[in-house]
């Protein structure tokens, strides 16, 4: 088997955005703290003056990936959303799974999406695959280059069947978890992601959003806190779509500045963000942890507006 430098410099050259993950197991080697303990002292967070995780630091630099499997034999992680894949992550049912009506019969996630398949009149394409350490599966696709950014999804398809996408990463062929090897089991080129399955992944359209108003008063203070809200929402708003996430979080610590130095209420802030991050695409559970991850991380830096 290739060592995990040269495999993980194999993985990038295939444009997939690659991470450590911890030694055998599937858990990010980098940061070992979550957004809201962020203290500044990472030195990838101290530079970039904000929490850094590991979607930010995932990377197709064949120096930065030297540099770190030269360190130590960490796992491979790829980052599906800035690698531009959706992955169909199918299981095999463990031992006394129950399985709901209707899918009895089925012993793994491949049975379930063959029967999906046929159900909606599509096919599975031949495309690369990873045989997973449990056995199970991993098809890589191409997302699609138009249409909603996708997520990940548990179940959402059926039992035994996930999608990892924006926001979500797999273990990589070359690593193991527990002691058991991920393979390479079909080495082509990722195909388009099957029509039928996008479908069935696109979020549903956004009910319409009422607008938020914060009420700040005239004069010179009021004029620079709403300047700075606005140019908050643009930046959540206009981010692509494997930015957003990180955009909100970035909005978020700003305001929360404002918030700690008095200028601007917690309840205005986190509504107005959190309304552009479900307008940009995020789920709004995903929206609100970030609002008040990036909030709680401003507070620690108060600014204060002259009146």
């Amino acid at each position: 088997m290739p060592d995990l430098l040269t495999t993980a410099l194999g993985h990038a050259e295939r444009g997939w955005h690659v991470f450590p993950l911890r030694p055998d197991d599937k858990r990010p080697a980098f940061p070992d703290h979550p957004a809201e303990q962020c203290t500044g002292r990472d030195p990838r967070c101290r530079a970039a003056g904000r929490h850094v995780g590991w979607e930010d630091r995932a990377t197709t630099d064949p120096g930065r990936i030297r540099r770190a499997w030269s360190a130590r034999p960490y796992g491979i992680g790829i980052a599906c959303g800035p690698s531009r894949l959706v992955v169909v992550d199918l299981d095999v049912r463990k031992p006394g799974q129950t399985m709901p009506p209707g899918y009895h019969g089925h012993g793994c996630g491949l049975t379930v999406l063959t029967a999906l398949a046929a159900r909606h009149g599509g096919t599975i394409d031949p495309t690369y695959t990873v045989t997973t350490g449990r056995r199970g599966a991993h098809l890589y696709y191409q997302h699609p280059t138009t249409g909603p950014a996708l997520r990940n999804t548990t179940a959402a398809l059926g039992p035994m069947v996930d999608t990892r996408a924006h926001g979500g990463y797999v273990v990589a062929a070359g690593s193991t978890v527990a002691a058991r090897p991920y393979t390479v089991d079909l080495d082509t080129d990722p195909a388009p992601l099957p029509t039928w399955l996008a479908d069935l992944l696109a979020p549903a359209p956004m009910p319409p959003q009422r607008p938020v108003v914060v009420d700040l008063g005239t004069g010179r203070a009021g004029a620079y806190v709403r300047a700075a809200i606005a140019r908050e929402v643009d930046r959540v708003t206009a981010a692509a779509s494997g930015e957003r996430n990180r955009s909100l979080y970035v909005a978020a610590v700003a305001l929360g500045q404002l918030v700690a130095g008095g200028a601007l209420t917690e309840d205005d802030a986190h509504s107005v963000l959190e309304q552009a991050g479900v307008t940009a695409g995020l789920r709004t559970a995903e929206a609100y942890r970030t609002v008040r991850s990036g909030l709680t991380a401003g507070a620690r830096r108060p600014r204060q507006v002259a009146a």
